[in-house]
């Protein structure tokens, strides 16, 4: 069975049509949840739990959509020590955050090989795109340099990726996050991706959110139909 990836930027409606199709689709349909956000996700290592937790103790906020803007990021002067600390907790950290990568997808190949079409709220190529893959103005840190590295070169990308697309402006009117200039960025990085994954295709986002979720749902049968053996069997009922 395939896998299929729904992302955009926020606002753009990937959990409520993902969550449309879960329960609409003709076929076994696993919703996978390869976001960072704690609150939205449904699989998640101890590990990470344990640092989520600590976090909220220490009153840090942890609703995330995405990665942080590098952006955002202040550059501060640490002594010696401090510098040791901070590369230990960016090295556990990034070890953590590969694993969790590993482990949503073991569970999506788990999935795949019982029958299920695995359908991916978000997805961490797409979400870290901008910030750890693609060539930067500046130079990243050696950690966002080895998950960029392990993102688009090791990391398995979806059979099919659907772009929810719609103009800055609708998309900051609907949630009021970021700033429309930061989201017309991200539209352009979700656009430089078609020709990097195995399958691209693009859904208005500005209809309504049953039109989304019907011509997601044509897009992803019409894949299934016209790549038959992978499918093992889709096919016939994406033509009933």
């Amino acid at each position: 069975m395939v896998s299929v990836a729904l992302i955009g930027p926020d606002g753009a409606g990937k959990t409520t049509v993902s969550k449309q199709l879960e329960h609409a689709f003709p076929m076994p349909v696993k919703y996978v949840y390869m976001g960072i956000n704690p609150d939205a996700s449904n699989h998640m290592l101890p590990t990470t739990r344990l640092l989520i937790q600590m976090k909220r103790m220490l009153g840090r906020s942890t609703a995330k959509g995405g990665p942080r803007d590098p952006k955002d990021s202040q550059t501060r002067r640490r002594g010696k020590g401090k510098r040791l600390l901070y590369g230990l907790k960016t090295g556990l950290s990034l070890t953590n955050r590969i694993a969790e990568e590993w482990f949503r997808q073991g569970l999506a190949w788990y999935y795949q090989q019982r029958g299920y079409l695995v359908l991916f709220d978000r997805h961490y190529f797409s979400d870290y795109y901008s910030y750890d893959v693609m060539t930067a103005d500046q130079p990243r840190a050696l950690s966002r340099r080895i998950h960029g590295f392990m993102l688009n070169r090791v990391y398995p990308k979806p059979h099919l990726v659907i772009y929810l697309d719609a103009p800055a402006e609708v998309l900051f009117a609907r949630k009021g996050e970021g700033s429309v200039s930061l989201l017309e960025e991200r539209r352009k990085a979700y656009l430089q991706m078609a020709s990097l994954v195995p399958a691209f295709r693009v859904v208005d986002a500005t209809q309504t959110i049953d039109e989304v979720t019907q011509e997601t749902q044509r897009i992803i049968l019409q894949y299934c139909r016209q790549n038959a053996p992978a499918t093992k069997g889709l096919s016939d009922v994406s033509q009933a």
